[in-house]
């Protein structure tokens, strides 16, 4: 589960500690087995070696670009966004500061550049503000996260879309989580 830390009406969401050591595990060992490979085919003692070079030289630049783009999520207490909870709620990340009930949209997409989940929030005033996750926050956490300090302050038409786009009933099998019944706006 995501780190979610709540201080009054502040609720800052960082990174799952098993997701900082997965991806950790990924991206530097990934690196070093790239290194090894490398290095184990250039002295040339095996009838493998230059399928080991070809591997290295292959795998090396992609987990190298990977580590370039993952490398800021490793800063210590790394605040991902806040929650201000209310009716003049907001949502606060690094690009900006969006009213909860400007939320005309809010969905994660993986962006294909460099495969790092975005949470895309758009406003009435088209405007689109992207959250950049560092794949520290997955799929059902998200929507759990949304589902529980976002949804219950959205405008009625924000919460017709979102009500479309997750399933509680997989919340409910997988994260063993169930909408709390509000009084909504």
């Amino acid at each position: 589960m995501a780190n979610v830390q709540k201080k009054n009406e502040a609720i800052k969401i960082k990174g799952s500690k098993f997701m900082y050591a997965w991806m950790a595990l990924f991206v530097f060992a990934g690196l070093g087995g790239s290194i090894l490979l490398i290095v184990e085919g250039f002295s040339f003692e095996s009838k493998y070696s230059l399928f080991y070079i070809f591997g290295g030289i292959c795998f090396f630049p992609i987990l190298l670009y990977l580590t370039l783009w993952l490398l800021p999520a490793f800063i210590p207490g790394k605040v991902l966004f806040t929650i201000i909870q209310g009716e003049n709620g907001t949502v606060i990340s690094k690009k900006g500061t969006i009213f909860i009930k400007n939320i005309r949209n809010i969905d994660m997409v993986r962006n294909p550049f460099n495969l790092i989940n975005d949470i895309v929030i758009e406003t009435f005033d088209d405007k689109q503000i992207k959250i950049r996750t560092y794949n520290l926050i997955d799929d059902t956490e998200y929507q759990v996260i949304v589902d529980r300090y976002i949804f219950p302050y959205m405008t009625e038409n924000a919460r017709k879309v979102w009500d479309r786009k997750i399933n509680l009933e997989l919340l409910r099998k997988e994260e063993n989580y169930e909408r709390q019944e509000q009084k909504f706006n």
